[in-house]
């Protein structure tokens, strides 16, 4: 196919967002820095759309974001402009320092600042001279956080701006100050919000004790979503660094954090992380929280009793019975699903569970599920209960009973698999699925060696 052929393709695939075929056509020899009709680089086009997953396969196959345009931008200036952090990221690529002279990202570090200090409604009725109120709408922006979109005039932006400016001042090396990453990152208090969860991932690459002494401080802030972030920030860090160091620092901070915090959910979070830890006072935290008012503290409460899966003292047996019996039902499942392999306390775990199987929540029953058919427990009744969870409509809680049963070798463990259902993709290295297959093999030879004796 003629060049001009393939790049006529790669701009109709660009405009289509198919990203597949994108990558396809510049791995066959198309043109990653090919113009559209109006003279524009297919990157711009991507950048217009804010079409991330297009974006980044242009510029991992060779567009060039700091290509200047007739109007003097580039689609780096462009994707800034547009406020998604996502697109931007796109086509910021690997390593911008290698290949930006420092005016140029003084230029970028100051159109994303003056965007993030003036507000994106306030630019936008700049620009068009339009004093009207903006209209704003929340939209996904990536994989999995979120950003107010606004429109004033006709114009339209997103307004990650703020996350913008503490991307670029990372890849740039500009170290910010924490608390001013801090203030900017909780304007919108929602670990979902891009100038949060880009806050606490920058703020997690930078490895310094200062840093990390720094952000920890917050913990102190009357602000609980100060509070919040620094537990986002924690959890983000453990991903990146699990050095001995910073675990023992971090669990002492954490065990201290649990006896002084008074909100409900902050003290949740805290002891969420705290018993992903190892610490010699992890049981005597959990008992002091036993009886919390706030269900969130006492759902985590099951976590700092487990013991490891060693011996429990009589004290934190004592708390996991009473919590079986909690108002809660999540409760009540976690002081299960934690105590599972306490043989003492297998009777009162079996009860429970079969008390919640028959419960209105559906995603509770799910769980329920999976820790029937996972239990010691060989007594009939968990098999009849698994039983009767293969006439759920949700086809994973099927999964979940057929698998308990075909554990147990249950006579019904041939119907459970028909009741299942086909699986369909992703299931290839499910270990319900595998055992589900191992069941029938174990059937199959059985039978065929019955049949070669009879013969």
């Amino acid at each position: 196919m003629s060049e001009e052929g393939l790049d006529g393709r790669l701009r109709s695939a660009v405009r289509a967002g198919d990203a597949k075929t994108v990558r396809d056509l510049l791995d066959g020899g198309a043109n990653p820095n090919a113009v559209d009709a109006n003279g524009l680089p297919v990157l711009c086009v991507a950048v217009a759309a804010y079409d991330e997953p297009v974006a980044e396969a242009l510029v991992e196959g060779g567009a060039d974001p700091d290509r200047v345009l007739p109007d003097g931008t580039t689609p780096l200036w462009r994707a800034i402009d547009g406020g998604s952090p996502a697109t931007f990221s796109a086509v910021l690529g690997k390593e911008p320092r290698l290949r930006l002279p420092e005016p140029a990202r003084e230029r970028l570090l100051a159109l994303a600042r003056s965007w993030y200090e003036r507000g994106a409604a306030e630019e936008l009725r700049r620009r068009t001279g339009v004093l009207v109120p903006a209209r704003t709408v929340r939209v996904q922006d990536g994989e999995y956080d979120w950003v107010d979109q606004v429109s004033v005039g006709g114009l339209v932006v997103r307004a990650g701006h703020g996350a913008i400016l503490t991307s670029l001042e990372w890849a740039f090396r500009v170290l910010t100050p924490v608390d001013e990453l801090i203030a900017r990152a909780v304007e919108q208090p929602d670990e979902q919000h891009v100038g949060w969860s880009t806050g606490c991932w920058i703020l997690a690459q930078r490895r310094s004790f200062e840093t990390w002494s720094a952000v920890v401080a917050h913990r102190h802030d009357p602000d609980r979503a100060h509070r919040l972030f620094v537990l986002d920030y924690l959890r983000t860090r453990g991903f990146l660094d699990t050095s001995p160091y910073y675990e023992k620092k971090e669990s002492e901070l954490l065990a201290t954090w649990a006896a002084e915090e008074t909100d409900g959910e902050t003290l949740a979070k805290v002891l969420d992380i705290f018993t992903g830890q190892e610490h010699p006072d992890q049981e005597a935290i959990g008992l002091r929280h036993a009886g919390h008012p706030d269900p969130r503290v006492r759902r985590e409460v099951p976590y700092a009793l487990s013991g490891g899966g060693g011996l429990r003292t009589p004290a934190a047996r004592a708390a996991l019975l009473t919590l079986m019996s909690d108002p809660d039902a999540e409760v009540r499942l976690r002081a299960c699903t934690t105590s599972m392999g306490d043989a003492d306390l297998l009777p009162e775990i079996t009860r429970t569970l079969l008390s919640l199987v028959s419960g209105p929540d559906a995603d509770v029953r799910g769980a329920v599920a999976a820790a029937l058919a996972g239990s010691p427990d060989r007594t009939p009744v968990v098999a009849d209960a698994l039983a009767a969870l293969l006439g759920e409509d949700d086809q994973l809680v099927r999964l979940e009973a057929a698998y308990g049963l075909a554990l147990r070798d249950d006579p019904r463990t041939a119907e459970a698999i028909e009741r299942v259902g086909p699986l369909g993709d992703g299931f290839e290295h499910d270990h319900r699925a595998d055992e589900l297959w191992r069941w029938r093999w174990r059937k199959e030879k059985a039978l065929r060696g019955s049949d070669d004796r009879q013969a």
